[in-house]
């Protein structure tokens, strides 16, 4: 089969969900098909990363898009017209006219589009389009909205009308919308019952899956907390680490020690002198080793997540590596998890602190909830079996 594949980003290094999702799939899709692959880009150096593709990818067509996000002519742009900020900001001119060549000069079976916004990218054709949404876009941007001081948000809550409208908008455009949960594939029903769906979800990368459990130390706990937070999820889930979750934490548990992880960690506020038993690693892109050696070696992975959208590769990580997760239920939303089963779930500070002594002193029930995950992980959310389901997508579109 030949496929054309359009991402808003360079999928290496594999330091967000969504390199991460790209590069496996294109790892499993290349041993029995031929891709192209039209990447968006923003600084020249992401260039220099081809060479990682070129084993996955027949072509490779590196676009520029522009590189700061918040520059005056994006900001002018989203205001004076119909379109969202999302969809300006990841327009390119040069991608707009590779595609439109490619489509005249090769015949493609399938048009694989990472994300609604990478969309306008694709002039009318016939060749069927398969979008996958790795969340749900206008749903993030409410959490995020919420988030800014009263007097900006009027701007945004226009934009907002606009997202929602334009991401309804190619998702009718597209022969099949894949979601990566069955929480997502329900919301896009909801709005739009007639469009055709199916559910493609995440995994966790082979270099994560550990080859068998190991003991843990309970009596001195390591707790993790791992993300890239320039997104706002995560910085929101650190901070209430540090500030809600930690000063009960400590009065229980004085021997524990949190490790908060990942890029941009120099973004959360934190005063080392009032929390000796807290560390902040900032990792740098591409270090895979690292954050497989701090998911490896922690005795529990904390993720008090509360913003919508998507599934956490990160929680599938941790789950690989054996170590127990104790999360939100919007955190765990998507993941086919049950509660004292694959992991457990918490939604208050006394909640959290309640569950994580509570499966700390209880050495059975700590065994059987990684045991659990480890085997869902293996079973349901490896990279390969998903490479696979997306072969099947794609023939349904055929």
């Amino acid at each position: 089969m030949k496929i054309l594949m359009l991402t808003p980003y360079v999928p290496f290094p594999p330091s967000s969900g969504g390199q991460i999702r790209t590069l496996n799939l294109l790892k499993y899709l290349a041993k029995n098909h031929e891709i192209s692959l039209v990447a968006l880009y923003k600084n020249k150096n992401e260039k220099d990363y081809i060479s990682h593709l070129n084993k996955y990818c027949k072509k490779i067509y590196l676009c520029k898009r522009p590189e700061k996000p918040w520059d005056l002519g994006n900001i002018f742009k989203a205001v004076f017209s119909f379109l969202p900020f999302l969809i300006v900001r990841n327009y390119s001119f040069e991608a707009k006219e590779i595609i439109k060549k490619l489509l005249l000069q090769e015949k493609f079976d399938v048009i694989h589009a990472e994300t609604f916004y990478i969309m306008p990218h694709i002039p009318r054709t016939s060749i069927p389009i398969l979008l996958v949404e790795q969340t749900i876009e206008y749903k993030v941007y409410q959490h995020f909205i919420n988030s800014l001081p009263f007097f900006i948000r009027l701007f945004f809550y226009i934009d907002i009308i606009k997202l929602t409208y334009w991401e309804r908008y190619y998702w009718k455009k597209a022969n099949l919308v894949a979601a990566v949960s069955s929480s997502d594939e329900k919301i896009i029903k909801s709005l739009e019952n007639k469009i055709k769906t199916a559910i493609v979800p995440n995994g966790a990368g082979e270099e994560m899956i550990v080859d068998k459990l190991f003991q843990k130390d309970l009596k001195k706990p390591v707790i993790l907390f791992q993300g890239n937070f320039n997104w706002l999820q995560n910085t929101e889930a650190a901070q209430y680490l540090i500030n809600k979750l930690y000063p009960l934490l400590i009065k229980t548990i004085p021997h524990l020690k949190i490790i908060i992880s990942g890029q941009n960690a120099n973004k959360i506020n934190f005063a080392q002198q009032e929390s000796r038993n807290i560390e902040i690693k900032n990792i740098t892109v591409g270090d895979t080793e690292m954050v497989r050696k701090l998911f490896r070696n922690s005795t529990l992975f904390i993720a008090p997540i509360f913003g919508p959208g998507g599934t956490r590769l990160k929680i599938l990580a941790s789950m690989a590596a054996g170590t127990p997760v104790i999360s939100t239920r919007i955190g765990l939303e998507g993941l086919e998890i049950t509660n004292f089963k694959q992991a457990l779930i918490a939604n208050s500070p006394q909640e959290f602190v309640e569950k994580i002594s509570q499966i700390l002193s209880d050495k059975k029930m700590y065994d059987g909830i990684r045991e659990n995950a480890y085997l869902l992980v293996k079973e349901k959310y490896s990279w390969q079996r998903i490479a696979k389901k997306l072969e099947t997508v794609y023939q349904s579109i055929l």
